[in-house]
C-alpha cells in the first residue's frame, strides 16, 4: 500500500499542483488536511515557515505532512518580497500585487530585473523525521502582466528556461506543472520516498 501524506495547506492551485505531479507516480498519494489550521507564519526563513506548518498540522492530525513556504525573490527589491511574498502589498488581489510590483520596478533596467522564485518543502514523518526539499526557477520580472493561467505572480514572472521566451508562467501551464520551483522539490520528495 502505497503512503499517503496530507498536504498543510488549504490553497486549491497547490493541492492541484502537489496532485498533478504525485498522480504520475506510485511512490505516494496527497490529500487535503480534513481542516484547515491558522498558522503563524513568522520564520525568519522558508526553512522554518515551512517547518511551522508541518509541525502544526502534524500535531492536529497525527499523520505524515508536507507542509511548503514559497516566494519571489527580486534582486532589485531585496527584502521586499521572499519570506513575506503572500502579504506583499497587503490583503490585495494578486492582479493587484503584480501591479504594485511592477510599478516599484519601472525604472530598473532589463540587465537588473532578475529574479527567482523558491519553494522549500518540509515532509514531516514524525517528530523525529523531518526532511526539507528546494525547488528554484530562476527569471525575470516582466513589464506587463501576461497570461491568464497561474496564481501569485505568475503573469509577471518570466522563466529563463523556458521554450518560449517572454512568455510569463500565467503562459506556460505545462511547462510549470513540470518545471516550476513546487514542481522541483515535490520531484525531490518523491526521489526521496
Amino acid at each position: 500500500m502505497i503512503p499517503t501524506i496530507t498536504l498543510a495547506s488549504s490553497n486549491a492551485h497547490k493541492l492541484s499542483e502537489f496532485q498533478e505531479i504525485f498522480a504520475k507516480t506510485s511512490k505516494a498519494s496527497v490529500v487535503a488536511a480534513p481542516s484547515s489550521l491558522s498558522v503563524i507564519e513568522d520564520g525568519a526563513t522558508y526553512h522554518e515557515n515551512a517547518l511551522l506548518k508541518a509541525c502544526a498540522y502534524y500535531q492536529k492530525f497525527k499523520v505524515p505532512i508536507v507542509a511548503d513556504d514559497s516566494g519571489l525573490e527580486v534582486a532589485a527589491l531585496p527584502g521586499e518580497l521572499g519570506v513575506l511574498s503572500a502579504r506583499f502589498g497587503g490583503n490585495i488581489a494578486s492582479s493587484k500585487k503584480c501591479e504594485l510590483l511592477l510599478s516599484k520596478m519601472q525604472t530598473v533596467p532589463p540587465e537588473k530585473r532578475q529574479a527567482y522564485f523558491i519553494c522549500v518543502l518540509c515532509y514531516y514523518r514524525s517528530p523525529q523525521e523531518i526532511f526539507f526539499f528546494e525547488g528554484r526557477v530562476d527569471g525575470e520580472i516582466a513589464y506587463e502582466l501576461k497570461g491568464e493561467h497561474g496564481f501569485g505572480f505568475d503573469p509577471i514572472f518570466l522563466p529563463m528556461e523556458a521554450t518560449q521566451k517572454g512568455d510569463s508562467l500565467a503562459m506556460l501551464s505545462e511547462w510549470k506543472q513540470e518545471h516550476s520551483h513546487r514542481a522541483r522539490a515535490i520531484k525531490r520528495l518523491l526521489h526521496f520516498l
